[in-house]
């Protein structure tokens, strides 16, 4: 039994598990329409590579870019580009952008899979390329690319590799049922992403209710007779999951603030993550479905659904039944880090793990937020150790140099502070304002500091220019002097 650690902060609560964890994954029917945005990350937009009228097949590239972290995007099924317009993406602001819609022809058809014969025998270079291909990204809801993880550089030795089973956040259970279901497919990927960094230490993290899902996976690890692999039990305490936390109760290592894990030596990778590098590497499938949790009192049937990507939340609603009169809200993700929906026309993407379709009692209405009472409540469940009231305080005051002093970037926005705030301050509305403050002013210093490096080389070529002209003009004054000089000298010798 492997040991583990604490860390600091962070809260215990109801986790509404029930209501999906023991329902089996059901195959989502596959919908009349697909909707791809071309936005798959803040600042990386994917370019088409298909047009309007053109036909697909499922696994077939239908977006790029050579930005670094950008993945492919592939259709899920065959059919029809019928058009590339702007839609509601799912995003925290609501905003629109471009998407490629295809409308599906109920064939299904798919290109000729391509697997490796053995990667065992492939360079970690090759494979990284294969996932890449594959449009294979985190999905526990980051969505950052797997082959930018897999390659920390020659800087960073990495010793462990940690699959993420913690599903922290209330409600979702799309990783505990994949678990279950697909223990052979998580091991098997979880070793071919030990090959691609080379380490020979990997840990699978669960919570310690998922008892079936420990069982599952321990019985495919004796199976597989790879002693380098191990399944451990951790604390359901949220935020377990993340990544800083995760590590920090598998293995002690504190992960330095402003630093990733590769620092520390660790890499971590979602469990349905895993899953779709062995379907890439052995079966040859690019990445076009995944495992979505629908849940929540506000719909008639809570399930898991192995959905295809670019599905719209319509579709997997109705699959489960509708909506319950009691429905409230539409949230993409948990109750604690989801953003909510303005309509379910909008299609799942890589990211998606859930759809809560939240009862009024289920969301935290609006209440009147009260001044600051300075309980300390607030720092003693931050699981970043940070101070969560002077980053309040700062990041109220527009004092963005002082938010940064105390660690703005460090917090990754649980909400663990409100929850326990008992004056109700949406404290995390701050802290991403502020966040969006700084980012946005340091664009604006690169963008005035490349204005003035243009500005300044404009002014130093119009010195250099001058400066040539009046050498030019002081050359050809004095060619002109000794042309003078020379005919009134052959004048006087005449």
């Amino acid at each position: 039994m492997l040991k583990t650690w604490r860390f600091h902060g962070g809260l215990r609560l109801p986790a509404h598990k029930n209501l999906s964890a023991h329902r089996p994954i059901v195959n989502a029917a596959l919908p009349k329409q697909l909707i791809y945005p071309l936005q798959q990350r803040s600042g990386v937009q994917l370019k088409p590579t298909v047009t309007p009228g053109e036909s697909v097949l499922r696994g077939q590239i239908i977006a790029d870019s050579d930005h670094f972290l950008a993945t492919p995007l592939h259709a899920a099924s065959s059919g029809t580009v019928k058009t590339i317009e702007d839609r509601i993406i799912p995003h925290p602001s609501g905003l629109s952008d471009s998407c490629i819609i295809i409308d599906t022809d109920g064939r299904d058809e798919a290109l000729a899979s391509e697997p490796v014969a053995d990667y065992r025998l492939e360079p970690a270079s090759a494979l990284r390329t294969k996932i890449r291909q594959a449009g294979i990204v985190g999905l526990g809801g980051a969505a950052f690319p797997t082959s930018i993880k897999l390659n920390p550089g020659p800087q960073r030795h990495i010793d462990t590799l940690i699959l993420n089973g913690a599903e922290c956040e209330p409600y979702i259970t799309c990783d505990n049922v994949l678990m279950q279901a697909e223990p052979d497919t998580i091991v098997q990927g979880a070793l071919i992403l030990m090959h691609a960094l080379q380490v020979g230490n990997g840990i699978i993290a669960v919570e310690d209710h998922m008892t079936e899902a420990y069982e599952a996976l321990s019985a495919a690890i004796e199976q597989s007779r790879d002693r380098r692999l191990t399944v451990v039990k951790i604390p359901a305490l949220y935020p377990t999951g993340g990544e800083k936390q995760l590590i920090r109760v598998v293995t002690g290592k504190e992960t330095p603030s402003g630093g990733i894990p590769a620092d520390v030596g660790v890499i971590c990778q979602n469990v349905g993550t895993a899953a779709s590098v062995y379907n890439a590497i052995c079966r040859g499938l690019p990445l076009t479905e995944r495992v979505v949790t629908v849940t929540g009192q506000g719909v008639k049937q809570q399930q898991n659904l192995r959905a295809r990507i670019g599905t719209p939340i319509s579709d997997l609603i109705n699959q489960c039944g509708g909506y319950q009169d009691s429905v409230e809200r539409l949230i993409m993700g948990g109750p604690m880090m989801g953003f909510a929906l303005p309509e379910d026309d909008i299609p799942i993407v890589k990211a998606t793990n859930c759809i809560l379709a939240a009862a009024e009692s289920e969301v935290a209405t609006s209440k009147e937020t009260r001044p600051c009472i300075r309980c300390g409540d607030c720092a003693k469940a931050c699981p970043v150790d940070l101070l969560p009231q002077q980053l309040y305080w700062h990041s109220r005051a527009g004092n963005l140099e002082k938010c940064k002093e105390f660690s703005l970037f460090d917090c990754i926005e649980c909400g663990c502070c409100e929850v326990v705030c008992p004056s109700q301050i949406p404290l995390v509305q701050y802290y991403r304002a502020a966040k969006s403050k700084t980012v946005a002013k340091a664009k604006e210093a690169e963008k005035a500091a490349i204005a003035k490096r243009r500005h300044d080389f404009l002014l130093e070529r119009k010195a250099r220019e001058q400066a040539e002209r009046a050498e030019r003009s002081r050359r050809k004054k004095e060619s002109l002097a000794k042309l003078k000089a020379a005919e009134t000298a052959t004048e006087g010798a005449e």
